[in-house]
């Protein structure tokens, strides 16, 4: 007698138990009963198990199973798969379009051109030799053992990925910090994002988009990485001293002369600060996005994994590390000369 039965029939349900219903797929639990052997099952099952949903269903066959569950949510995504598609496509082709083109620049500019550009970037951001110098010899070190190329997919990735955040991420930080409102809106869809396992990104958006689009990857760095910019820049902007705003308010000035001449530059090293993590976080992501077809490091990384080639997994791991150095320290001398231009002021 299966548990449970006994309280659908003290209740007068067992008619309604007993009408016929489709037949249901069997559970995990069912399949590994059958391989095992009843006996074995029965051995094995606990005397008063948990009221779960399969545990419902053996004494009740109107009571759904937990892969009805999953099957009703599969569907359900997929009855609205095609309105899903049809808005986003070309909502989100533009970041396709924009991943593909600066790909293209990164692979076929030559390496005596790209090298001396990111060299000088580097130098006009950070304003450091030292860092400027460590940011050359990276490069001429991925060229050197043959990686050049996937390093600059990689970075190419980055860019995009990190300007977009910021684009988007800045303008969404600072209305959180005008409306409480928004604030309370917005902090729950932040902590799904960030605490979300990155592998459950790609789940819907395989469904959504094909493998061989660029944005599939996308949107999934972006989702990932957008989240410091937004928060650090609602924090950095409501930090801003209260004595400062009165005196603007004093000044007449309106809501928009004190956003861009008072509250953004004083909140500009938390932005910054936020823009440093969005750059990790992107880069932490092109790795998984290797996954689904994002070129780069991360594909070396994946072969390395998946044909047990420990060699290129290692090298193609220690490439990663590098980039990430360089943009952490070209991103916080940056910051560093923010701050201290502000202390001039």
């Amino acid at each position: 007698m299966a548990a449970y039965e006994k309280v659908f029939d003290t209740l007068g349900l067992r008619e309604w138990c007993d009408a016929e219903k489709e037949e249901a797929p069997m559970s995990m639990a069912q399949l590994l009963a059958q391989a095992q052997g009843e006996e074995g099952a029965a051995a094995d099952a606990p005397i008063l198990p948990f009221p779960s949903l399969d545990v419902l269903h053996e004494a009740c066959a109107q009571i759904g199973q937990t892969r009805d569950l999953t099957e009703g949510l599969e569907r359900g995504f997929l009855s609205i798969r095609n309105e899903l598609k049809f808005v986003l496509d070309p909502l989100t082709q533009p970041l396709s379009w924009a991943l593909d083109g600066t790909l293209y620049v990164f692979e076929s500019a030559p390496w005596w051109i790209m090298i001396p550009i990111l060299v000088i970037v580097s130098w006009f951001a950070s304003r450091s030799r030292g860092v400027t110098a460590f940011v050359g010899l990276v490069l001429l070190f991925f060229a050197a053992i043959d990686h050049y190329d996937v390093a600059m997919q990689t970075m190419a990735i980055v860019f995009v990925c990190t300007g977009l955040s910021v684009l988007f991420g800045v303008p969404i930080g600072i209305g959180m910090s005008k409306s409480n409102t928004a604030q309370r809106i917005i902090i729950p869809i932040l902590d799904l994002l960030q605490t979300l396992p990155t592998f459950v990104y790609l789940i819907p958006l395989i469904f959504l988009f094909s493998v061989t689009e660029s944005k599939l990857y996308g949107i999934a760095i972006i989702l990932y990485a957008i989240v410091p910019v937004i928060r650090l820049t609602d924090l950095g902007i409501r930090l801003v001293d209260k004595d400062v705003i009165e005196a603007a308010n004093a000044f007449g000035m309106n809501a928009q002369q004190k956003l861009t001449r008072v509250e953004l530059p004083l909140a500009l090293p938390n932005i910054m600060a936020g823009v440093n993590q969005t750059i990790m976080m992107s880069l932490a992501m092109v790795v998984i996005a290797s996954l689904v077809s994002a070129p780069g490091l991360g594909v070396l990384v994946l072969r390395g994994i998946r044909n047990l080639e420990l060699g290129v997994g290692i090298v193609a791991g220690l490439g990663i590390v590098l980039l990430a150095v360089i943009l952490d320290r070209v991103s916080k001398a940056a910051l560093s000369r923010v701050d201290k231009q502000r202390g001039h002021h």
